[in-house]
């Protein structure tokens, strides 16, 4: 235990064994897949509709043992790199009383408690909402449902086993009335970005729709909203600074 005598922080991760599997798995895979390449390739070549026809029959016209050594290196290199992205991905997430910190490769942050409401996964998202329910976080992750709620159950946070807005999500429609000014907007554009599979684009503009009050759902390409309590739509009147208290809200 720590001085303060609480629990101690819990951490969440893969562990271990998803870094066993993202190192010797994946090269392994990529092994087999290189050696079956070349052993196939006298067939392949025989294939008019076969993708890469050009370097199939490269790969046919080399000798052995160089050829079969060869498929063999590029697909260990390309496991490793496979595995390499997988590390960079893998979310790990430590809980304590006061704070959660949520780390990746690229991205530190860390979220208090007193500003957290409730804590839920959603869609393979781990989603922390405020008390106006907009999010304060929406990070994807493989980590089981049963070690994050046994984590932040035990630090005393407020864990839901689904999103307990979603009764409040309404299907988007252009045009649709009830949405903050400018939301349609961001909502055309996203979708676009969505059939495109323009992902960074669509996480963008999430986030510019969460500024203005819009928290979405996606589900089959479709878009799907709900407004949180600091959203001002057509015909609202917006509240005045003494009316928002002296945090803003």
């Amino acid at each position: 235990m720590d001085v303060a005598g609480h629990r101690p922080r819990t951490v969440v991760s893969g562990g271990p064994l998803e870094l066993a599997v993202l190192w010797g798995g994946f090269p392994l895979l990529g092994a087999g897949a290189g050696w079956l390449l070349a052993a196939a390739t006298g067939w392949l070549v025989r294939l008019p509709w076969v993708p890469f026809s050009g370097l199939v029959e490269w790969l046919d016209r080399l000798p052995e043992p160089q050829a079969t050594v060869g498929t063999i290196t590029v697909g260990v290199l390309a496991g490793l790199v496979i595995a390499g992205i997988g590390t960079a991905e893998r979310l790990i997430v430590t809980v304590d009383a006061a704070q959660v910190r949520l780390r990746r490769s690229d991205q530190d942050r860390t979220v208090a408690r007193a500003d957290t409401r409730v804590v839920f996964l959603a869609d393979k998202h781990l989603v922390l909402l405020d008390t106006d329910g907009a999010e304060l976080v929406r990070e994807p992750t493989d980590l089981p449902a049963t070690q994050l709620a046994a984590a932040f159950r035990a630090h005393g946070w407020g864990w839901a086993d689904g999103d307990p807005h979603r009764p409040a999500y309404r299907l988007w429609v252009p045009d649709l009335p009830g949405l903050p000014a400018g939301a349609d907007a961001l909502l055309r554009a996203r979708e676009r970005a969505i059939q495109r599979d323009r992902r960074d684009d669509a996480r963008e503009l999430r986030r510019e729709l969460g500024r203005i009050g819009v928290v979405l759902r996606d589900e089959d390409k479709r878009q799907y909203w709900r407004l949180t309590g600091r959203a001002v739509t057509p015909g609202a009147e917006e509240p005045t600074s003494a009316e928002r208290g002296p945090d803003g809200r």
